[in-house]
Protein backbone atom coordinates (compact mmCIF):
# COMPACT_ATOMS: atom_id res chain seq x y z
CA UNK A 1 0.00 0.00 0.00
CA UNK A 2 1.46 3.35 -1.00
CA UNK A 3 1.70 6.36 1.32
CA UNK A 4 -1.32 8.33 -0.04
CA UNK A 5 -3.60 5.32 0.45
CA UNK A 6 -2.31 4.81 4.00
CA UNK A 7 -2.99 8.47 4.80
CA UNK A 8 -6.50 8.22 3.30
CA UNK A 9 -7.25 5.08 5.32
CA UNK A 10 -6.02 6.76 8.51
CA UNK A 11 -8.22 9.80 7.91
CA UNK A 12 -11.25 7.56 7.25
CA UNK A 13 -10.70 5.55 10.43
CA UNK A 14 -10.12 8.71 12.47
CA UNK A 15 -13.35 10.24 11.19
CA UNK A 16 -15.28 7.08 12.02
CA UNK A 17 -13.92 6.95 15.56
CA UNK A 18 -14.67 10.62 16.15
CA UNK A 19 -18.21 10.14 14.86
CA UNK A 20 -18.70 7.17 17.19
CA UNK A 21 -17.33 9.13 20.15
CA UNK A 22 -19.66 12.01 19.39
CA UNK A 23 -22.72 9.76 19.09
CA UNK A 24 -21.99 8.01 22.38
CA UNK A 25 -21.24 11.21 24.27
CA UNK A 26 -24.23 13.05 22.79
CA UNK A 27 -26.88 10.33 22.63
CA UNK A 28 -29.92 12.56 23.13
CA UNK A 29 -30.87 13.91 19.72
CA UNK A 30 -27.30 15.19 19.36
CA UNK A 31 -27.22 16.54 22.92
CA UNK A 32 -25.57 15.26 26.10
CA UNK A 33 -28.75 14.98 28.15
CA UNK A 34 -32.52 15.19 27.78
CA UNK A 35 -34.60 17.34 30.11
CA UNK A 36 -38.38 17.03 30.33
CA UNK A 37 -40.44 19.56 32.27
CA UNK A 38 -43.71 18.03 33.51
CA UNK A 39 -46.47 19.68 35.55
CA UNK A 40 -49.20 17.67 37.26
CA UNK A 41 -52.85 18.19 38.20
CA UNK A 42 -54.05 20.97 35.82
CA UNK A 43 -53.56 24.07 37.97
CA UNK A 44 -54.50 27.64 37.12
CA UNK A 45 -50.94 28.66 37.84
CA UNK A 46 -49.74 26.41 35.02
CA UNK A 47 -51.77 28.44 32.56
CA UNK A 48 -51.22 31.84 34.14
CA UNK A 49 -47.55 31.62 35.12
CA UNK A 50 -45.75 28.50 33.91
CA UNK A 51 -46.73 28.42 30.26
CA UNK A 52 -45.90 32.12 29.71
CA UNK A 53 -42.53 31.53 31.40
CA UNK A 54 -41.80 28.51 29.21
CA UNK A 55 -42.90 30.39 26.09
CA UNK A 56 -40.59 33.28 26.92
CA UNK A 57 -37.64 30.86 26.74
CA UNK A 58 -39.14 28.92 23.80
CA UNK A 59 -39.40 25.72 25.81
CA UNK A 60 -42.28 23.26 25.62
CA UNK A 61 -43.58 21.40 28.66
CA UNK A 62 -45.86 18.47 29.41
CA UNK A 63 -48.97 19.19 31.45
CA UNK A 64 -50.63 16.14 32.98
CA UNK A 65 -54.31 17.01 33.20
CA UNK A 66 -56.91 15.51 35.53
CA UNK A 67 -59.79 15.38 33.07
CA UNK A 68 -62.50 15.99 35.70
CA UNK A 69 -60.72 19.02 37.16
CA UNK A 70 -62.71 22.27 37.17
CA UNK A 71 -59.57 24.00 35.84
CA UNK A 72 -59.91 21.84 32.72
CA UNK A 73 -63.66 22.38 32.38
CA UNK A 74 -63.49 26.13 32.99
CA UNK A 75 -60.42 26.86 30.86
CA UNK A 76 -60.63 24.56 27.87
CA UNK A 77 -59.77 27.33 25.41
CA UNK A 78 -56.59 28.10 27.36
CA UNK A 79 -55.49 24.47 27.38
CA UNK A 80 -56.25 24.22 23.67
CA UNK A 81 -54.14 27.31 23.04
CA UNK A 82 -51.27 25.79 25.03
CA UNK A 83 -51.44 22.64 22.91
CA UNK A 84 -51.46 24.74 19.74
CA UNK A 85 -48.23 26.37 20.95
CA UNK A 86 -46.55 22.95 21.20
CA UNK A 87 -47.07 22.01 24.84
CA UNK A 88 -48.15 18.42 25.50
CA UNK A 89 -51.46 17.75 27.21
CA UNK A 90 -50.75 14.50 29.02
CA UNK A 91 -53.20 12.11 30.66
CA UNK A 92 -53.31 12.11 34.47
CA UNK A 93 -56.55 10.08 34.58
CA UNK A 94 -60.16 11.17 34.93
CA UNK A 95 -60.37 11.53 38.73
CA UNK A 96 -56.79 11.06 39.99
CA UNK A 97 -57.44 7.86 41.95
CA UNK A 98 -54.76 6.84 44.48
CA UNK A 99 -54.39 3.77 46.67
CA UNK A 100 -55.94 4.80 49.97
CA UNK A 101 -54.52 1.81 51.83
CA UNK A 102 -50.97 3.18 51.68
CA UNK A 103 -49.39 5.32 54.43
CA UNK A 104 -49.96 9.07 54.22
CA UNK A 105 -53.05 8.75 52.03
CA UNK A 106 -55.56 10.40 54.30
CA UNK A 107 -56.54 12.72 51.45
CA UNK A 108 -57.96 9.83 49.40
CA UNK A 109 -61.78 9.67 49.37
CA UNK A 110 -63.80 6.45 48.94
CA UNK A 111 -64.72 7.62 45.42
CA UNK A 112 -61.07 8.11 44.40
CA UNK A 113 -59.54 5.12 46.17
CA UNK A 114 -57.67 3.12 43.55
CA UNK A 115 -57.71 0.04 45.80
CA UNK A 116 -61.50 -0.05 45.35
CA UNK A 117 -61.28 0.15 41.56
CA UNK A 118 -61.43 -2.75 39.16
CA UNK A 119 -58.78 -2.77 36.45
CA UNK A 120 -61.55 -2.32 33.88
CA UNK A 121 -62.78 0.83 35.64
CA UNK A 122 -59.30 2.34 35.80
CA UNK A 123 -58.66 1.60 32.14
CA UNK A 124 -62.06 2.97 31.06
CA UNK A 125 -61.63 6.21 33.01
CA UNK A 126 -58.16 6.77 31.56
CA UNK A 127 -59.53 6.22 28.07
CA UNK A 128 -62.34 8.70 28.76
CA UNK A 129 -59.66 11.22 29.73
CA UNK A 130 -57.88 10.50 26.45
CA UNK A 131 -61.07 11.23 24.53
CA UNK A 132 -61.34 14.62 26.20
CA UNK A 133 -57.68 15.41 25.55
CA UNK A 134 -58.02 14.50 21.88
CA UNK A 135 -61.03 16.81 21.66
CA UNK A 136 -58.80 19.57 23.04
CA UNK A 137 -55.68 19.08 20.93
CA UNK A 138 -56.65 16.68 18.11
CA UNK A 139 -53.61 14.51 18.77
CA UNK A 140 -53.33 10.72 18.66
CA UNK A 141 -50.05 10.39 20.58
CA UNK A 142 -49.54 11.37 24.21
CA UNK A 143 -48.13 10.09 27.48
CA UNK A 144 -49.65 9.09 30.80
CA UNK A 145 -48.63 9.90 34.38
CA UNK A 146 -49.58 7.58 37.24
CA UNK A 147 -51.61 9.44 39.90
CA UNK A 148 -49.57 9.28 43.13
CA UNK A 149 -47.17 7.01 41.27
CA UNK A 150 -49.43 4.01 41.96
CA UNK A 151 -48.82 1.27 39.41
CA UNK A 152 -51.09 -1.54 40.54
CA UNK A 153 -54.59 -2.49 41.60
CA UNK A 154 -54.09 -5.46 43.86
CA UNK A 155 -51.32 -7.36 42.14
CA UNK A 156 -52.22 -6.19 38.62
CA UNK A 157 -50.37 -3.46 36.75
CA UNK A 158 -53.33 -1.70 35.15
CA UNK A 159 -51.14 0.08 32.59
CA UNK A 160 -50.48 -3.27 30.91
CA UNK A 161 -53.93 -2.87 29.33
CA UNK A 162 -53.06 0.63 28.10
CA UNK A 163 -49.69 0.18 26.39
CA UNK A 164 -51.23 0.68 22.96
CA UNK A 165 -52.99 3.86 24.10
CA UNK A 166 -49.83 5.79 25.02
CA UNK A 167 -46.26 6.31 23.90
CA UNK A 168 -45.06 6.02 27.51
CA UNK A 169 -46.02 6.41 31.16
CA UNK A 170 -44.19 8.61 33.65
CA UNK A 171 -43.71 7.36 37.19
CA UNK A 172 -42.35 9.00 40.32
CA UNK A 173 -39.21 6.97 41.06
CA UNK A 174 -35.99 8.89 40.47
CA UNK A 175 -32.89 7.51 38.80
CA UNK A 176 -30.41 7.89 35.97
CA UNK A 177 -30.90 4.91 33.63
CA UNK A 178 -29.03 4.63 30.37
CA UNK A 179 -31.04 5.29 27.23
CA UNK A 180 -31.42 1.59 26.45
CA UNK A 181 -32.40 0.75 30.04
CA UNK A 182 -35.30 3.22 30.32
CA UNK A 183 -38.63 1.52 31.04
CA UNK A 184 -41.22 3.34 28.96
CA UNK A 185 -43.99 1.90 31.15
CA UNK A 186 -42.54 3.65 34.22
CA UNK A 187 -40.21 6.47 33.20
CA UNK A 188 -38.11 7.84 36.05
CA UNK A 189 -38.87 11.32 37.38
CA UNK A 190 -37.59 13.71 40.02
CA UNK A 191 -40.36 15.15 42.18
CA UNK A 192 -39.79 18.77 43.20
CA UNK A 193 -40.92 20.31 46.48
CA UNK A 194 -39.25 23.39 47.94
CA UNK A 195 -36.19 22.59 45.85
CA UNK A 196 -33.84 25.29 44.67
CA UNK A 197 -32.55 25.88 41.17
CA UNK A 198 -29.12 24.78 42.38
CA UNK A 199 -30.53 21.44 43.50
CA UNK A 200 -32.36 20.94 40.21
CA UNK A 201 -29.26 21.89 38.23
CA UNK A 202 -27.29 19.31 40.22
CA UNK A 203 -29.79 16.66 39.10
CA UNK A 204 -29.25 17.68 35.48
CA UNK A 205 -25.48 17.58 35.85
CA UNK A 206 -25.65 14.13 37.40
CA UNK A 207 -27.73 12.89 34.46
CA UNK A 208 -25.43 14.55 31.97
CA UNK A 209 -22.40 12.88 33.54
CA UNK A 210 -23.80 9.41 32.84
CA UNK A 211 -25.64 10.24 29.60
CA UNK A 212 -29.12 9.86 31.07
CA UNK A 213 -32.20 12.07 31.15
CA UNK A 214 -34.00 14.12 33.80
CA UNK A 215 -37.77 14.32 33.99
CA UNK A 216 -38.81 17.07 36.40
CA UNK A 217 -42.13 16.52 38.19
CA UNK A 218 -43.69 19.79 39.32
CA UNK A 219 -47.03 20.56 40.91
CA UNK A 220 -47.31 24.10 42.24
CA UNK A 221 -44.94 26.74 40.90
CA UNK A 222 -45.42 29.72 43.15
CA UNK A 223 -48.44 28.26 44.94
CA UNK A 224 -51.81 26.53 44.39
CA UNK A 225 -50.52 23.14 45.62
CA UNK A 226 -49.01 21.70 48.79
CA UNK A 227 -46.09 20.40 46.69
CA UNK A 228 -44.50 23.60 45.49
CA UNK A 229 -41.39 25.30 44.16
CA UNK A 230 -40.99 29.06 44.00
CA UNK A 231 -41.49 30.92 40.74
CA UNK A 232 -38.02 32.45 41.10
CA UNK A 233 -36.25 29.10 41.50
CA UNK A 234 -38.23 27.72 38.56
CA UNK A 235 -37.21 30.71 36.46
CA UNK A 236 -33.55 30.26 37.43
CA UNK A 237 -33.81 26.69 36.18
CA UNK A 238 -35.16 27.93 32.83
CA UNK A 239 -32.33 30.46 32.57
CA UNK A 240 -29.80 27.66 33.11
CA UNK A 241 -31.48 25.44 30.51
CA UNK A 242 -31.41 28.27 27.99
CA UNK A 243 -27.71 28.87 28.55
CA UNK A 244 -27.04 25.14 28.06
CA UNK A 245 -29.14 24.66 24.93
CA UNK A 246 -26.19 23.36 22.93
CA UNK A 247 -25.81 20.43 25.33
CA UNK A 248 -29.29 19.90 26.77
CA UNK A 249 -32.32 18.75 24.80
CA UNK A 250 -35.47 20.21 26.38
CA UNK A 251 -38.64 18.68 24.94
CA UNK A 252 -42.08 17.37 25.92
CA UNK A 253 -42.37 13.85 27.32
CA UNK A 254 -44.09 12.48 24.23
CA UNK A 255 -41.28 13.67 21.95
CA UNK A 256 -38.53 12.30 24.17
CA UNK A 257 -40.39 9.01 24.68
CA UNK A 258 -40.78 8.53 20.91
CA UNK A 259 -37.04 9.13 20.53
CA UNK A 260 -36.24 6.61 23.28
CA UNK A 261 -38.52 4.03 21.65
CA UNK A 262 -36.83 4.50 18.28
CA UNK A 263 -33.33 4.27 19.75
CA UNK A 264 -34.16 1.17 21.77
CA UNK A 265 -35.70 -0.44 18.70
CA UNK A 266 -32.60 0.33 16.61
CA UNK A 267 -30.28 -1.25 19.19
CA UNK A 268 -32.10 -4.59 19.22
Amino acid sequence: MNLPKIILLYITLLGSSLGYAQSTSRPWNGKKCAVVLTYDDALNIHLDQVIPALDSFRFKGTFYLIAASPVVADRMDDWRAAANEGHELGNHSLNHPCDGTLPGRGFVTPETDLSRYSVARAVNEIRIANTLLKALDGKEERTFAYPCGDLTIGETRFYDSLKDDFVAARGVTSGYPSLNAIDLTDVTAFSQHQTTAAQMIAQIEAAEKVGSLVVFLFHGVGGEHSLNVSREEHRKLLVYLKKRENDLWVAPMVEVAKYIKAQQGASH
